[in-house]
């Protein structure tokens, strides 16, 4: 019997790398790559094509969303501090997951998936913690209400991960870690300098592994 469908939103980053690989444990992944400006050639969208060809999607989907542009008008403005073990306020991150979450949902109905996964991740951080996944339940119950789809579900299972945990994870699945992207910039190497270099090297330092990304590029 075929695996069911399960909805994956994937941005080329780690945590998207990862949390696909843990969905084609058990479905067969339909990839969404959301973008506010369409740049084929931005570092984000190479290594979402990257992660296509490795896992070999049922389906994969581009989402042009240019509108958010008039919301978010610089996303990495908000990035935060740049040091990787302060931890972040959830509350933005969910509201700008909203629009994906609703354009999966709809993917998910369209396809009959059985599941949505995303790659929200929070760590152990009690208080960050409980707020997200208040957020995930919430979501849930707005999908079983007007879906009457009880078997779909949005799952994150790497919310209380962190972020040496996701590497861990991904390297016990063999996702492609090496093509994946989380430098803030857009430039030819990382810069190694933005919170997201930062949260990535900690992590690789922490789970003892060398980055993959590192060999790849030199």
């Amino acid at each position: 019997m075929p695996k069911e469908l399960a909805i994956v939103l994937n941005n080329g980053s780690l945590n998207s790398a990862v949390i696909t690989a843990m969905a084609a444990q058990k479905y067969r992944p339909i990839l969404l790559h959301g973008e506010v400006i369409e740049r084929p050639t931005s570092r984000l969208r190479m290594a979402y094509d990257h992660q296509v060809a490795h896992f070999k999607p049922y389906r994969e989907h581009k989402l042009s969303m240019p509108f958010l542009t008039t919301v978010e008008p610089n996303s990495n403005a908000a990035a935060g501090s740049v040091d990787p073990r302060q931890q972040l306020a959830v509350t933005p991150s969910a509201i700008q997951l909203l629009p994906l979450v609703a354009i999966a949902i709809r993917f998910a109905v369209h396809y009959r998936a059985a599941a949505v996964y995303m790659g929200l991740r929070v760590g152990g951080h009690s208080d960050e913690l409980a707020k997200a996944t208040e957020y995930v339940q919430i979501w849930n119950e707005m999908i079983s209400l007007p879906l009457n789809q009880a078997e779909l579900e949005l799952q994150t299972p790497m919310l209380e991960l962190e972020a040496w945990q996701v590497v861990d994870v991904g390297a016990n699945l063999h996702a492609p870690l090496e093509h994946t992207w989380s430098c803030l910039e857009d430039l030819e190497q990382p810069c190694g300098a933005c919170r997201g270099c930062r949260v990535r090297d900690l992590a690789f330092q922490q789970s003892g592994k060398a980055d993959p990304q590192k060999s790849v590029r030199k």
